[in-house]
């Protein structure tokens, strides 16, 4: 298995004075078109291939470029080497503000972005517009995926979509009956299991509670978890104060959380399917859905730096990185669905998609993807200044005590 994703939002960066707008993403779940609400650098895409400049440098979460290294029969960049003469470079991140701040120095190619990420990276000039008719593979994308708010602006494309995947409602079946179904489980302050639930360790994690409320407390008017002014803001910090002793640990390593729910020390929490996936396989009951309220998750995207020297071996990077067999093996390798649907025939888990419910645009559109609160509501309301990843990150600190 893949190392851990670790602290993959622990911290956002604090925009000052109009910069605020330019750290933007917006919108909520898989059924939003792409528009940002904020004005990107005028950039053009590239228009067409040239050589390979034999050379690549790739920023990417642990897991998305393995180059036999970590694990020697686990490596999908010394085939691409040899097939298109560009020496690749890995160089890995373990939150995505330490990737913004890697891009910011010109020295890497691509990147592998989250959703709290790729318009922030847009918004400052840092990547470019993708033109996908240069990535063949990006035709067998599944559609509901492309053209969204974390990957493009105004309809147009900024990068290509990688893979994906929902934060589950996650329980040990022999200690947590009956099977829950909603996300009350873990934020009754009367729950039975107080001492023994794990929350996600990140300023995010507040948009989980926004999405409980926006389903449980309709009176407060939320429609995007991510677009909260001060009322739906406090309501919601509110929330994960007083669900702040209902929880045995906050994690930022699925490994660790895996091992907490094998030991019990931990019998309910949120937690990604490959977790699950890890703990069943060790011997542990557990179980997980997207409960009734829906879920917050992550959609990644690969984009090109504009100041890269080596654009052309980038979008060669871009289609072999989601050609069928590779977006394959680098989905099962690190645990979420692929975002090329023929991928899922090469999986040597047959039965993989449909764990991961790769291709069921039902399930995808449960989803809210992390996105980067500003104080631009991103719902579009413009009567009320919404809070920034600046105060959530302070707000967090309060609530872990």
């Amino acid at each position: 298995m893949r190392n851990s994703r670790t602290l993959r939002l622990l911290a956002g960066l604090v925009c000052v004075g109009t910069a605020i707008a330019a750290c933007g993403t917006s919108s909520t779940s898989s059924s939003n078109a792409g528009g940002a609400g904020f004005t990107p650098p005028k950039l053009e895409p590239m228009a067409q291939l040239g050589q390979p400049e034999g050379a690549l440098n790739v920023l990417a979460w642990p897991g998305y470029a393995e180059n036999g290294s970590n694990d020697p029969n686990v490596n999908w960049v010394t085939p691409f080497e040899q097939q298109t003469g560009c020496k690749v470079n890995v160089k890995t991140f373990g939150t995505s503000d330490e990737a913004l701040n890697l891009m910011k120095t010109g020295e890497y190619d691509v990147v592998s972005a989250s959703g709290d990420a790729s318009l922030r990276l847009v918004a400052s000039g840092d990547v470019e517009p993708v033109n996908t008719s240069l990535v063949p593979n990006y035709a067998d994308v599944f559609d509901f995926l492309k053209n969204k708010s974390w990957n493009s602006v105004n309809n147009v494309s900024y990068g290509i979509p990688h893979g994906w995947g929902a934060n589950l409602l996650t329980w040990r079946t022999d200690k947590v009956q009956p099977a829950p179904t909603s996300w009350s489980a873990m934020f009754d302050p009367n729950t039975p299991y107080k001492g023994k639930i794990s929350g996600y360790d990140s300023p995010i994690y507040i948009a989980d509670a926004a999405l409980y409320l926006m389903k449980h407390n309709p009176e407060l008017g939320i429609k995007n978890p991510y677009a909260l002014d001060d009322k739906q803001f406090t309501a919601a910090v509110d929330l994960l104060k007083q669900q702040r002793p209902l929880i045995s640990e906050y994690w930022s390593d699925y490994l660790k959380e895996s091992q907490a729910f094998k030991n019990g020390d931990s019998v309910l929490g949120t937690a990604w399917q490959v977790t699950v996936n890890v703990t069943q396989g060790e011997g542990a009951p557990l179980q997980a859905i997207v409960p009734s309220e829906g879920a917050t998750g992550w959609s990644d995207t690969w984009m090109v730096a504009t100041k890269s020297q080596h654009k052309t071996c980038a979008y060669k990077w871009m289609d072999y990185i989601i050609s069928p067999k590779v977006n394959a093996q680098v989905a099962e390798y690190f645990g979420e669905a692929p975002a090329n649907s023929k991928a899922c025939g090469q999986t040597t888990d047959a039965t993989f998609c449909d764990t991961y419910h790769a291709s069921d645009s039902a399930y995808a559109s449960q989803i809210y993807y992390w996105t980067t609160p500003i104080a631009q509501c991103l719902d579009g309301r413009t009567d009320v200044q919404c809070k920034d990843y600046g105060d959530w990150t302070r707000a967090w600190t309060e609530i872990k005590g």
